[in-house]
Order: C-alpha cells, then structure tokens, then sequence
C-alpha cells in the first residue's frame, strides 16, 4: 500500500542550492564542448539559481503558465542564438526546469517517500537514482550516437553544422544503400547468416546435453567439468584463437589431403566449430540455471508411466527448460555473430564475416558504412534481448514465481 507523506514549501535556501547543483551538473556535461568544464559548471549553476528564484518570486503567476512559458521563452532564446537545434533542446529544457523547481519548491519530492525517513536518507534515496542514470547514460551514449552519425549525408564521423540544424540536406540514407548493395559488405552479411545459425544450433545441442548431465547428482567430479566446459568463456580470447589455430589448422589438412575435401568448405567448417566452442558455456550456464528450479519428480513418473528417456526428455523436460534453452542459444548465436578475432586467425578471404568486415572497413578504408552496420546490428540486438526478456517472464510464469 503506497504512503502518502504529508509536505510543505521548502525555504528558499534549500531551493536555490539544489537547483544550483543540478545546474553544475548539466554544465558539467556542456561545459567541455564549449571549451571549458569549470566555466560550464560555474555558468549552469548561476543560470539555474537565477531562473529558479524567478520563478519562485513570481507566485502570483499560476503554476500551469508558469510552466508553459518558460519552455516558450527558452525555446525562443535558443531559436536566436542557435537556431532549431537550440529551440528543441531549450524547450525540452524548460520544460524539465519547470517541473522540477516546483517538484522541489513544494516539497512533493516526498509526497511517496515514509514520512520518517531522516533528510540524509531521503538525499540518498535520489542520489542513489542519479547514480544510476549516470551509469544508464554512460553505457547507452556511445551505442546512441551511432545512430544519428550513420545518416550523415557526408562521409565523416562527426556531426555536420547540416546535421545539427537539423537540415534535411545534412542527413542520407547512403551508407545503407553502401551496405546493400556492395558486394564485399553482402558477402560477410551472408557469412556471418551462414556461420551464425549453425554454430548456434551445436552449441545449443552440445550444451543443452551437458548442462543436463551436469545436473544428475551421481555424475562425479561436476564441479571440474563444468570448469573445463566453461573455460572458452573465461580464457583470453586471443588465447582461445591461438590454441583453435593449431588445432583447426590440423583438423582441416586432414580433411583436405585426407578425405579430400574442398578448402573452401573446410574453411567454413572450422570457423562453425571454434564459434560453437565459444557459444556452449553459455547455454550450459543458462540451462544449468534452469534446471535448478526443475522438478525431478516429473522425469520419474514419465518413467514409471513407460516413457523412454528421449521421450520424457523431449515432453516432460524441454518444454519447462525451453527458455533456458532459447536463452542460451540467443547468447551463442550473439556471441557467434559479433566475433572477429577467432575468425581472422583460423578463416581466410572466403569466410570473411561482418564483424571482420567492419575492422577492415575501420582500419584501412575508413568507410562510413560501419555506421549504418553498427545500426542494423544493434537493432538486432535489441530485438533479440526483447525475446530473451519475454521468455523469462515465460519461465518464470511456468515455475510459479510471477502471477502475470
């Protein structure tokens, strides 16, 4: 049952120092593209404790204007000086500064919290929260820049002044009309579709059978096993590359002056086995995890009814590890796709995949195309991490632990 805390107007001491500090910390980020992180601090704390008091003294205004003209006055300000760009983000701006004054001003930054939490538990009650956006904002920056650079209408890695207009004729669709129709980039996407599924299909049959093995209480030595069986994971992985390179480049003269098979199927076979190396631990961790909540009660009476082992295994168990299953496997087949140093060591020109592409379009050819590339791949994984959710919540609506 949510609490309601009873709250009142804070003085305007406490209001002004906490819009300050939040006008430090936006100049914190502004202040070095302007040159300067000390001045963008010192600036974005005056500006803030100046609008704030302002706004704060006009209390004969209604809260509602209030908060629509600011955005109007701050976009038509950015409108002068930095045209639609400084528009869009000063109405955004005021928009947020408004809400958030009186957020403070009228002491509603309580209103859900337990009336009896002290003032330092309250502080870290958001601190804790900035933090965590701080982090949010850190880790998803690098990916959603990406996304704006890869319709750049010129052949940089920068923003253009066009782009930062917002001027149409600043932003292309080229470099995805590059991907899809360059030969070199078609071919490694190929590959990579190639490689990917069946080295995600081995690892995903090799490991589902060893997790369950591992699972049996009178397998000895599991804990050793299951160190070795993960180890792919854990090792350097120019470690892994080196040792795959010795032993693959075995396996493939055997079956090339051997069995005489062609080089160039060979060579696919070789990179399909060392990603299936790399994708087992995972599905061996994600089936293990499980299995642990797995009631083996079923599996005894499917046998007392009759039921053979591959057939309870196929209609008692895999349904209720399924997910785990399907996790492991988006793991592997991520894994698989995005690898590009296994691959360089033990693959030649022929089974070139899209990751080892892009290192050479990086290196050597400075090709803006990685951009639209980079795109596609983190919508893929996007759309892969949204199934990975849904059959959680899956499995956990299976095993009992979620009423939804």
């Amino acid at each position: 049952m949510a609490v309601f805390t009873q709250v009142s107007r804070r003085p305007v001491t406490f209001v002004l120092p906490v819009m300050g500090l939040m006008g430090a910390l936006i100049g914190l980020f502004v202040g070095p593209a302007l040159g300067s992180g000390l001045v963008g601090i010192v600036f974005g704390a005056t500006i803030s404790m100046i609008l704030a008091y302002g706004i704060i003294a006009t209390e004969h205004l209604s809260r509602k204007a209030v908060r629509w003209l600011l955005p109007v006055v701050l976009a038509v300000l950015g409108l002068l000086f930095l045209g639609f760009t400084g528009a869009l983000f000063g109405a955004l701006f005021g928009w947020f500064f408004g809400w958030f004054v009186y957020w403070i001003y009228e002491g509603e930054y309580r209103v859900k919290l337990h009336p009896y939490l002290t003032a330092g538990q309250v502080l870290w009650h958001y601190s804790f929260r900035v933090i965590c956006g701080l982090i949010f904002m850190f880790l998803i920056t690098p990916i959603l820049v990406v996304m704006p650079l890869s319709f750049n209408a010129q052949d940089f890695f920068t923003f253009t002044p066009e782009m930062l207009r917002f001027d149409p004729a600043g932003y292309s669709l080229k470099h995805y009309q590059d991907f899809f129709n360059n030969d070199e980039w078609q071919r490694s996407f190929w590959n990579s579709l190639i490689i990917a599924p069946i080295a995600t299909v081995i690892s995903v049959s090799l490991g589902t059978l060893a997790a369950i093995g591992l699972s049996q209480s009178h397998v000895p030595a599991k804990r050793a096993i299951m160190a070795i069986l993960i180890s792919p994971m854990i090792v350097p992985l120019i470690i892994s590359a080196t040792g795959m390179f010795f032993f693959y480049s075995t396996m493939g003269n055997f079956m090339e002056n051997t069995l005489g098979m062609d080089k160039n199927f060979v060579g696919y076979v070789k990179v399909v086995l060392a990603h299936a190396v790399l994708g087992i631990p995972f599905v061996i961790i994600t089936v293990t995890a499980t299995l642990v909540g797995f009631d083996t009660s079923l599996t005894r009476a499917a046998a007392n009814m009759g039921a053979n082992p591959i057939t309870t295994f196929f209609r008692v168990q895999m349904p209720l590890i399924f997910p785990g299953v399907v996790s492991g496997g988006l793991f592997a087949f991520i894994t698989s796709f995005d690898e590009v140093v296994i691959v360089m060591f033990i693959g030649s020109a022929s089974q070139k995949t899209l990751p080892w592409q892009m290192f050479i379009g990086l290196r050597e050819q400075i090709s803006p195309t990685i951009l639209a590339v980079a795109t596609i791949l983190v919508g893929i994984s996007v759309a892969l991490l949204m199934t990975l959710e849904l059959l959680r919540r899956r499995s956990e609506r299976l095993r009992g632990l979620s009423p939804g």
